[in-house]
Order: structure tokens, then C-alpha cells, then sequence
């Protein structure tokens, strides 16, 4: 299961893995960002740094909008990571908790 990490995420990089959500869900599942304002004055509005059930750290973040999000705007978020193969477990184990928590959602409505 993935968890928020208060390692430091130097060494991750992005290597073209992304995932379509909206900071409303990312949220939502992972609770508020570590890092950004969401006020659309820098590269970043939301960044989260993460580790896979396996403990491989990975940061999700979006990348050059230069304006606020709104939260429930779908948008790729960039996966970084140390390797190309971690970004692509990162973004398997994101979809499956994405998938879960919106299945249990339904059955609560």
C-alpha cells in the first residue's frame, strides 16, 4: 500500500511515467500535498513524496501549469522516481488504491 514518506525524494527524476487524476483524489488518498501552495506561481502546485508497499520511493507532482488547479480538474500527474521500472510500480500500486477507494466509495453511496 502506498504511504506518504518523509524521506528525502533527492535522486528521484522523471523518466515519462504519468498518471491522469485530480488533486481532489491524490487528496483524497494520500491526505494534503507535502509541498506547494496551488497558487500557480511556481512549476509545482502539489507534490507528494511517496513509497510502494515494497518501499521504493517516488514523488508525484504536476509540472508547469503556471496557474491554480482547479481540484477536481483532471490532470497528469508526473511520477519521478530513481528508476524507469519504480515510476511504472509507483503508478500500478497508485491506480489500484485509486480503484479500491473509489469502489468502496460507491458501495457507501
Amino acid at each position: 500500500m502506498i504511504k506518504k514518506s518523509k524521506k528525502s525524494p533527492t535522486g528521484t527524476s522523471f523518466h515519462d511515467v504519468t498518471i491522469r487524476a485530480t488533486a481532489n483524489q491524490l487528496i483524497q488518498l494520500l491526505g494534503p500535498a507535502q509541498w506547494g501552495g496551488n497558487d500557480g506561481s511556481d512549476k509545482v502546485n502539489f507534490d507528494w513524496v511517496c513509497e510502494t508497499s515494497k518501499g521504493k520511493l517516488f514523488t508525484i507532482y504536476d509540472w508547469k501549469f503556471y496557474r491554480p488547479l482547479d481540484l477536481n480538474e483532471e490532470v497528469n500527474f508526473h511520477i519521478g522516481a530513481h528508476s524507469y521500472m519504480s515510476s511504472q510500480e509507483a503508478r500500478l500500486e497508485l491506480l489500484k488504491s485509486l480503484s479500491k477507494m473509489f469502489s468502496e466509495s460507491l458501495k457507501n453511496a
